[in-house]
């Protein structure tokens, strides 16, 4: 029997504001609990359906009740603001939820795992520590450059190069600064040890999850980027297409149309900003391989006739387009993106059937991007070949996967 009780909840750190709704329009009750009261409330709570903004803890608490019975629907915050009416306050926040709720094309934010928390949370650290080592790099080649000691560009060359400086006694760098600079050098050199144990652990992780090992057999998706679509994407097969998961991540054009007229301008940049460099930067490393390559497939011989025509960075966008993928029902990696008849091999069927659509499994961030024949298409210039070129069929790397994949 299904429950038509609908509760929404805002969620602090200390205090959290609830709200009942049992029909549209009307907040039936409220409560106001503190941390230790919180889960008690929902132990005690008819089985109903939670809704909370996808903010800092919400995947937590989220688990937590579903644990007790309850259906919990997490929203992207950004789209439940608009509904905040006049001043924001935790009441209004919940009256927000309930009627964000309620409009369907706001999809929901799929509940992460706690492998999927671990593996984000060490993305995040070493995200940070490899922020935090190029900054000390810079500041200690800058300092030493002040003072007459030039170090090549590279980290390579910076702590052999600084530890040389400031043991050598013949180089006449001052003594009140080598005590300084031997502190930041052994910095870098624990930033470093950091983040390979980082790494390492991340690659043992990696061992035991099949979808990251999938993933890790595409071209230009390594260690790093496989982890990181397990984090933060999840369960891939939630796309209808791998179009769908393009523009999650950001990387369709961002449309504006109006009428008859259709216009397609840069990518959305939508979604994981962290994601979307994981992508691009391993398309760069397949553009760049592909140039010392004798023979070349017809994946990395059209990338590289799309650098030709419009340069190195919109076609590692185009080649970072095509590098998505749809886990199959069966665990078998299938095509993002049907290729065109004459790029698929005799063996490939001409359709390949989309996954079904689930009310929580939604793809997020509207448009899908897709090409059309509008004026904005018939321009000259490289914005306009560019999204007649890039989108195209010309060798998905999901799709050759799904070639080489037994069904």
């Amino acid at each position: 029997m299904q429950n038509d009780t609908l509760v929404a909840v805002d969620i602090a750190k200390e205090v959290f504001e609830l709200g009942g709704s049992e029909r549209p329009g009307r907040v039936a009750w409220r409560r106001r609990l503190d941390r230790c009261r919180f889960l008690e409330f929902f132990a005690q709570l008819p089985p109903a359906t939670v809704v909370m903004e996808a903010c800092g803890s919400a995947h937590y608490w989220a688990r937590r009740i579903e644990e007790l019975g309850h259906v919990v629907v997490l929203l992207p915050p950004q789209y439940v603001r608009p509904y905040v009416v006049r001043n924001k306050t935790d009441r209004t926040d919940v009256e927000g939820l309930l009627e964000a709720f309620r409009n369907q094309q706001i999809r929901p934010v799929p509940i992460k795992t706690v492998t999927q928390q671990v593996i984000g949370t060490l993305h995040r650290l070493r995200s940070g520590w490899l922020a935090d080592r190029t900054r000390a790099i810079n500041s200690l080649r800058g300092l030493l450059r002040e003072l007459g000691f030039f170090i090549p560009e590279g980290r390579k060359h910076v702590l052999p190069d600084a530890w040389e400086i400031i043991h050598d006694p013949t180089r006449g760098l001052p003594e009140a600064l080598k005590p300084s600079l031997s502190s930041l050098c052994q910095e870098i050199v624990s930033l470093s040890t950091r983040i390979e144990e980082i790494e390492a652990q991340l690659e043992a992780l990696a061992k035991q999850i099949p979808a990251v090992a999938r993933l890790r057999t595409v071209p230009g998706v390594g260690l790093l980027t496989a982890t990181a679509l397990y984090a933060f994407v999840g369960d891939i097969s939630r796309f209808p297409s791998g179009r769908h998961m393009a523009s999650f991540i950001g990387l369709t054009p961002r449309e504006y149309s109006s009428g008859l007229r259709r216009r397609l301008g840069r990518i959305s940049k939508r979604g994981d900003v962290y994601l979307r460099m994981l992508l691009i930067h391993g398309a760069r490393s397949v553009l760049w391989h592909a140039k010392r390559m004798k023979n070349r497939d017809r994946l990395r011989a059209w990338a590289l006739r799309l650098e030709r025509k419009l340069g190195h960075n919109k076609a590692a966008v185009a080649l970072a387009n095509n590098s998505r993928a749809s886990p199959g029902p069966s665990g078998t990696t299938t095509a993002a993106s049907s290729p065109c008849p004459s790029c698929r091999p005799p063996s490939q069927p001409t359709h390949i059937s989309a996954h079904p659509r689930t009310l929580l499994d939604k793809h997020s961030d509207g448009e899908t991007g897709r090409t059309g024949t509008g004026k904005a298409d018939n321009k000259p210039g490289l914005r306009g070949r560019f999204h007649r070129l890039a989108p195209l069929c010309a060798d998905s790397i999901m799709a050759r996967s799904a070639w080489s994949t037994p069904r």
